[in-house]
């Protein structure tokens, strides 16, 4: 197994790098206003993907994406990761949700939103977390679903539903069973955003700024029998399945970030001169440096193996919760030694720096937090070993 960029694979990486660094970095402070320029530019940026073919890469060819092969995929995920609104810009945003409704939508469902849905017409979001419960444990989630006649009828109180302030409908998970398991007692239902009852209290300020993390109200919220994804009860293996790729693009994303954090440590080390010379002929500057690289490195060949075990069918439960941890910890410290090499700049909005290490934060949060990922990876190592099986570094 190769951890190399395919060579096949290398032009329309290089395009897609080019794009986000020619195209995205300069507008990247008007898309940050969500005002209507950022909107038209937006608009602009999504128009210009599709004149050059880089639009919705890994989306499947039977639902109108280009269908990259996953790995493929993968490797384009580290270059659009450079700009968190590239994913906007290039149409990858959708893909969690794309597949989620290819896979377990019904017919009138995948007609209504599927291809405006990959073709950048109309926004998902996914509403999962609740402010009242410690979300880490899910089986404690409030949201319910009661189905009368013909009808889903929720209550419940959401929030960090990311995106649900421009998006077409919500995917709900709501305890839909009483005397079912924990984990078979809930179900994930389509609500379109203009549904009566469907409420937005508020965009929630994270770390200081608004960026779309809604807190939503469901107040006796109707939608039809069919508005069900899948089967009842079958909303936590759903969960699963979207969010297991999902973390791994997640974590190549972050390594676009880390690698354009560092980039411009190095060149703020070789420009920025103190005590009689570069900032780069310190020690303690080289040594974030190497830090710096180290865990870039070893994080990417991480999260490479974990895409290659889930390419091939395997869980990869552990490796998955590895890259999800180590990955949010290295993003969060390459740029903050970034930020520490550029001084006061750094914590400014003239570097891309200070939304970076916002975002880096979230990292250890969102999809679950660290400890959760810790102690699960933990468990099913030793579990391993109590069967007298131990555990394989190699390429299992």
């Amino acid at each position: 197994m190769s951890f190399q960029v395919p060579e096949s694979l290398r032009p329309l990486r290089d395009k897609v790098r080019r794009f986000v660094e020619d195209r995205v970095y300069p507008v990247e402070d008007v898309l940050e206003a969500r005002d209507e320029r950022a909107r038209r530019t937006l608009g602009e940026l999504m128009a210009a993907a599709k004149a050059e073919g880089l639009w919705a890469l890994g989306h499947p060819r039977r639902i109108g994406g280009q269908g990259l092969p996953f790995m493929d995929y993968v490797y384009i995920n580290e270059v659009i990761g450079r700009s968190e609104h590239a994913m906007s810009a290039l149409g990858t945003h959708s893909l969690q949700d794309s597949l989620m409704l290819d896979r377990h939508a019904s017919p009138e469902w995948r007609e209504k939103y599927l291809r405006p849905l990959v073709e950048g017409e109309i926004f998902p979001s996914f509403a999962m977390t609740e402010p009242d419960v410690a979300s880490s444990d899910p089986t404690q989630l409030r949201t319910c679903a009661e189905l009368r006649g013909e009808e889903w009828i929720l209550n419940g109180h959401k929030w960090f539903t990311t995106g649900a302030h421009r998006a077409a409908y919500t995917t709900v998970m709501a305890r839909t069973e009483e005397a079912a398991p924990p984990h078979r007692a809930f179900s994930m239902i389509i609500v379109p955003t203009d549904a009566p009852g469907y409420r937005i209290l508020r965009d929630v300020a994270v770390m200081g700024r608004c960026e779309g993390h809604c807190e939503v109200i469901l107040d006796g919220v109707r939608v039809p029998a069919g508005n069900l994804l899948g089967p009842r009860g079958e909303g936590f293996r759903i969960a699963q399945e979207r969010l297991g790729p999902g973390r791994i693009f997640h974590c190549m994303r972050w390594l676009g970030q880390a690698q354009r954090a560092f980039e411009l440590m190095c060149e703020r080390a070789l420009s920025r001169t103190a005590f009689g010379g570069p900032l780069s002929e310190k020690q303690l500057i080289q040594q974030m440096i190497f830090e710096s690289a180290a865990e870039i490195e070893a994080c990417r060949l991480l999260t490479l193996k974990a895409a290659h075990a889930l390419d091939r069918g395997d869980q990869a439960r552990v490796e998955i919760g590895l890259i999800k941890v180590v990955g949010a910890r290295m993003l969060h410290n390459v740029i903050d030694r970034a930020i520490q090499v550029y001084g006061a700049k750094g914590l400014t909005e003239d570097t891309p720096l200070e939304r970076m290490y916002r975002h880096a934060r979230y990292g250890r949060i969102y999809d679950g937090p660290d400890e959760v990922h810790v102690v699960a990876v933990a468990r099913r190592i030793l579990r391993e070993f109590e069967k007298g099986r131990g555990w394989d570094f190699g390429l299992r």
